[in-house]
């Protein structure tokens, strides 16, 4: 039932989260790229688009391919040191993603994010909406933590925990962590030979939490089964379930949907619903905005709302705020998180999205509210 379900899941998912670990782009004993590798995860990605599917990548290893240009063979313990690596390595890395995926024909682009950019609301729609872009247009993302001058200490599992709040993010339907271990044991099983191995998991309970044991020791990488299980509950919070898989063979999306062996975790809900309760559970709106009897026909169609929908605006709100929708008879029909700040959400009220521009002297989004942020109330 499990092979079954994780097929399921992946036919129907729309946009996939793909986190590679620097142990499988890089040779541990070399420092190099892992060229063949990658070349076939190339092939496997371009299969998904065919497939009408996007595709986003996280993906360590810039660390990992720097070192030799510091003339070091294994990890520095020194912040100053690892985050030198990570701007050599950056650099390489992107050169090799460009080189392979250009043979496919496909664009890539590439996105340093920080935890600041996900914890600072303006800084988290910017990226969510540039990432989002890319996607429409056919772009893969490539993605990674800004290790060179990230204030923390750098830690491999980061990218776990990173490309899980990438999914969470991106309203993500499946994140498919790329790993050196082939998914979930009740023990380790490189101490344990005995171990059983958990092909499905439907909640992080204390007991799964117990399992992952301690963080991995320090090498090319660090992190260990903890950060993902980490990243396999920030993930299912956002309604993304999650497959942790061994990636160290060529192809492995392609031996994934032929079955071979992993351990899913299975979220309770979508991506968009637990988006939608969360918008509807919201109680406190920053400011209303009037829309006219058209505005209110369209959205009960599923449709997003535009600037020439709105009579007027009241309320002093940022973008990414919660308005109230505010039907022609006055009363409450919708609410929603809003893509303008009050003072220029109040400029292109009632106009056409196409003379935003010449109003605003920008291009925004298109809709003031969009769909995937509004709920009928």
């Amino acid at each position: 039932m499990p092979r079954q379900l994780l097929k399921d899941r992946f036919s129907s998912a729309e946009r996939i989260v793909l986190k590679i670990g620097s142990a499988l782009l890089v040779d541990g004993q070399t420092g190099t790229l892992r060229a063949d590798w990658l070349k076939a995860l190339t092939k496997d990605i371009a299969a998904l688009q065919r497939d009408g599917k996007q595709v986003i990548l996280v993906s360590s290893g810039a660390v990992a391919l720097g070192l030799s240009g510091l003339g070091l063979k294994t990890r520095s313990n020194r912040l100053e040191d690892a985050q030198a690596a990570a701007a050599i390595g950056q650099i390489r890395l992107a050169q090799a993603y460009q080189n392979e995926f250009a043979a496919q024909d496909i664009t890539i682009a590439q996105i340093l994010l920080s935890i600041d950019d996900l914890e600072h609301r303006p800084r988290y729609l910017n990226a969510r909406n540039t990432v989002d872009t890319l996607l429409e247009k056919g772009i893969v993302p490539v993605i990674n933590e800004n290790d060179s001058v990230a204030t923390g200490e750098i830690r491999l599992g980061d990218n776990d925990r990173l490309a899980a709040r990438v999914a969470q993010m991106m309203r993500s339907d499946l994140l498919v962590l790329l790993s050196d271990i082939d998914g979930l044991y009740d023990t380790d099983p490189r101490r344990n030979s005995d171990a059983n191995f958990i092909d499905h998991v439907d909640a992080i309970t204390p007991e799964i939490e117990a399992m992952a044991g301690p963080p991995a020791v320090v090498t090319v990488g660090t992190g260990g089964m903890i950060t993902k299980i980490m990243a396999a509950k920030i993930a299912l919070a956002g309604g993304c379930s999650m497959v942790i898989m061994d990636g160290r063979e060529p192809s492995p999306v392609t031996r994934l949907m032929n079955g071979e062996r992993s351990t899913l975790f299975t979220a309770a809900s979508d991506p968009l619903t637990l988006r939608k309760q969360w918008i509807m559970g919201m109680m406190a709106p920053k400011g209303f905005v009037h829309i006219d009897t058209g505005a209110v026909a369209a959205l009960q169609k599923g449709a997003s709302l535009l600037p020439a929908g709105v009579t007027s605006v009241d309320g002093n709100f940022q973008r990414g705020d919660l308005v109230a929708c505010m039907g022609p008879d006055g009363k409450l029909f919708a609410q929603g998180l809003v893509s303008y700040a009050s003072e220029d959400a109040d400029r292109i009220a009632g106009v056409k999205s196409a003379d935003v521009i010449h109003i605003l002297g920008y291009t925004g989004r298109a809709s003031l509210i969009h769909r995937d942020d509004l709920v009928i109330m």
